[in-house]
């Protein structure tokens, strides 16, 4: 055989790879509708690590001061910062008897790991279901806390939710930042649907305190800056313990960032941390990622070569159908439907932009934490 033959051939085998993942996450989460489950007004801790956020606080705490929700503490954790972000904390403690602040020194032990500040929050918490977000973050409604506790039960300890980017007009690069995002729930969603989740967003998150001491908190992922979110959810979940919830209403939005080199930054540490998944999980995400960057090379390489030009477009118009459908579908669904026509390109930025954070990443370590 020669070799443009075998480059066909194995370019069939990463289309057939490619409608497999995508047929799954169509049938697993694009295609199901989500809704308020059960009311549950348990009492909940939000907990809020800031590092330096003093004017995101500002423009935030108050959205979810105002949560519809009749039981819960907000525990601010000041994570050693130097502005004046512990002012404003016990400014909005002096107007609310439900908040709690933390205030975080530094230790030379764990000086500059959030997961430390995170655990001291965790043991001040007053309640045992908490949920996480973030600082620059504020929920979509004032229903986000009764969505996100609805889902909660006997047998859910685990909440995964949706942090969402707000839309800037006329950017490649806030284009491209939420069509990852959106890319990225699709999978965590998908795989917690068929039985397997393996990550979550701090952003937007819940679970049990129980949940969290019974299994040594970070203890065994400490030595890991980031994670805090994602390798405690991949310790942790399992196909009994988790639910999901992606209600409109229970979404939280975060400003993006607004220059390339901050977001490749940012990238850098959420993609270092993936070496700590289980295997399974590493094993399915690598076949994902790298079925996408083959069938992008094989494609152009092919076509170029004009050898067999009717069933290669073919292959590719099959799959950037499912992929469409899939992708479509879920992103109608977390509000970002004006991303479906330009996804293709938007794809291939992305996977450029993730070879070279990979490559970067193996030559040297990504900062932590702010």
């Amino acid at each position: 055989m020669t070799f443009l033959t075998i480059l066909f051939i194995a370019f069939t085998v990463i289309v057939g790879i490619q409608v497999v993942f995508y047929t799954t996450f169509l049938f697993a989460f694009s295609t199901k509708k989500d809704k308020l489950g059960l009311d549950r007004p348990i009492p909940i801790s939000v907990i809020i690590c800031a590092k330096n956020e003093a004017e995101n606080l500002k423009q935030n705490l108050p959205i979810i001061i105002n949560q519809n929700y009749d039981n819960f503490e907000i525990v601010l954790v000041n994570d050693c910062s130097y502005d004046n972000t512990l002012e404003v904390m016990e400014q909005f403690k002096a107007k609310h008897n439900n908040i709690k602040i933390v205030d975080v020194k530094d230790t030379e032990a764990f000086w500059g790991n959030k997961k430390y500040a995170l655990t001291l929050g965790i043991k001040a918490s007053s309640f045992e279901t908490l949920v996480f977000t973030d600082a620059d973050c504020y929920p979509n409604s004032d229903q986000w806390l009764k969505h996100m506790s609805s889902k909660f039960s006997k047998e859910k300890h685990i909440v995964l939710g949706y942090g969402a980017y707000a839309k800037k007009k006329f950017s490649l690069l806030n284009s491209l930042i939420r069509f990852e995002t959106v890319l990225t729930a699709l999978q965590y969603f998908s795989y917690s649907n068929i039985g397997m989740p393996y990550m979550a967003v701090g952003r937007n998150m819940a679970y049990r305190k129980e949940l969290f001491f019974n299994n040594s908190g970070f203890n065994n992922h400490m030595f890991v800056r980031s994670g805090d979110d994602d390798l405690f959810v991949n310790e942790v979940a399992d196909s009994k313990n988790t639910a999901i919830c992606y209600t409109n209403e229970s979404f939280t939005i975060s400003n993006p960032k607004t220059s390339f080199k901050d977001w490749f930054t940012q990238k850098r540490r959420h993609i270092s941390t993936s070496k700590y998944y289980k295997p399974l999980h590493k094993f399915v995400l690598v076949t994902f990622y790298s079925s996408q960057l083959l069938f992008w090379i094989f494609a152009i390489v092919l076509l170029i070569s004009q050898v067999q030009w009717q069933w290669i477009l073919a292959l590719i118009l099959l799959r950037f159908i499912v992929q469409m459908l899939s992708f479509g579908l879920t992103a109608k669904k977390l509000n970002e439907g004006n991303l479906i026509y330009i996804s293709p390109v938007l794809e291939l930025f992305l996977i450029t932009f993730q070879l070279i954070i990979f490559s970067a990443n193996k030559i040297s370590t990504p900062k932590h934490w702010k």
